[in-house]
């Protein structure tokens, strides 16, 4: 099997308070049904980092939570580190890092199993010399017009910047838990609706899904926790399709759902393994970790070599790219 350059463990990883997303994202793959193995090919992405002697080197990135494609076909790679938003070109050359400072170093703790209750979230948080830096860094997306959202899961919060990476308009309130229409409870990620409509999970602490308008005002919520319909255990990633549905991996109950732009609870997905990355491609499927899915939830393959994947991204060409919480990132070639 082999790695990209981002490939290098980092001492402390597994840790048993940073080990809930590493325990949910890597050793519960996406999907355990056999599948075919799907026309990519894994390349080694990005390109090795030069050291001050010029020699080719590592990088060094620690717990890569998630990756997206912007409107310029670059790929954002976002790390729980220093330099935190990393932006390569499609060859896997840098091309600048910003970042630090802005995210919470709170870090996404489970509960022990024994104080688990129904009613009551498997998750909390540590903060200060227990985090890390950046700890609080979960997801990273980009809507259809192009700015970039960055999901700071510890600090409650969720920024919207412009492609300069410049602040434009929050979600939440930074550093103030709850589940009221302006704050979340370490939340997850955000996706888009074709009309603007923004979804936000929520999330660790939280069981719900919330909408806002494009410029940010509170539509409506839903969700509660539990294994019914429509409940969540984790809520950890979201997606929206073309027709408006909206798919929701529930982590902890190791399934999808899926619901119309109002909430309404259309189906489920059933043991999907615990997926945590989403993506949609163009030609309407559906990445759901390390397998392709279409849109009914029928498994068409996984990608060969791949590992379960904590953030997942299409680029314009259909290349799949996972983030994984090792400090990788594999990239997948479609081939013709």
């Amino acid at each position: 099997m082999r790695f990209s350059h981002l490939g290098l463990l980092v001492v402390g990883l597994v840790v048993a308070g940073i080990s809930d997303d590493i325990r949910g994202a890597q050793d519960r793959a996406g999907g355990a049904a056999p599948a075919p193995a799907l026309p990519y090919k894994l390349v080694e992405w990005p390109a090795p980092a030069t050291s001050a002697a010029g020699f080719a080197a590592p990088w060094n990135l620690i717990q890569t939570s998630s990756v997206a494609v912007t409107a310029k076909g670059t790929v954002l790679v976002l790390h729980r580190g220093a330099h935190p938003i990393l932006e390569f070109d499609s060859n896997g050359k840098l091309i600048r890092s910003w970042g630090d400072g802005i995210i919470s170093e709170g870090k996404v703790a489970g509960i022990p199993q024994l104080n688990w209750a129904p009613d009551r979230s498997r998750y909390s948080a540590v903060y200060g010399a227990a985090g890390c830096t950046s700890c609080g860094a979960h997801s990273v997306r980009v809507d259809p017009q192009g700015n970039i959202w960055v999901i700071d899961a510890t600090g409650h919060i969720i920024y919207k910047m412009n492609q300069e990476g410049k602040e434009i308009m929050r979600l939440g309130t930074k550093g103030v838990s709850g589940t009221s229409t302006s704050t979340f409870n370490l939340p997850t990620d955000i996706a888009f609706a074709s009309n603007g409509d923004l979804y936000v999970s929520d999330g660790y602490g939280s069981a719900r899904v919330v909408k806002f308008s494009r410029d940010g005002k509170y539509i409506l919520q839903w969700g509660t926790r539990g294994t019914g319909p429509g409940q969540f255990g984790l809520p950890h990633n979201v997606v929206v399709d073309s027709q408006g549905r909206v798919y929701v991996t529930d982590r902890d109950n190791q399934r999808i759902e899926v619901f119309d732009a109002s909430g309404k609870f259309l189906t489920e997905w059933k043991n999907t393994g615990g997926v945590s990355g989403l993506a949609l491609t163009k030609d309407g499927r559906i990445v759901t970790g390390a397998v392709v899915r279409d849109l009914n939830g029928q498994v068409l393959g996984r990608l060969p070599e791949a590992l379960a994947a904590h953030g997942a991204a299409v680029d314009e060409a259909g290349n799949i790219y996972l983030a994984q919480l090792t400090g990788i990132v594999q990239k997948f070639v479609k081939q013709q």
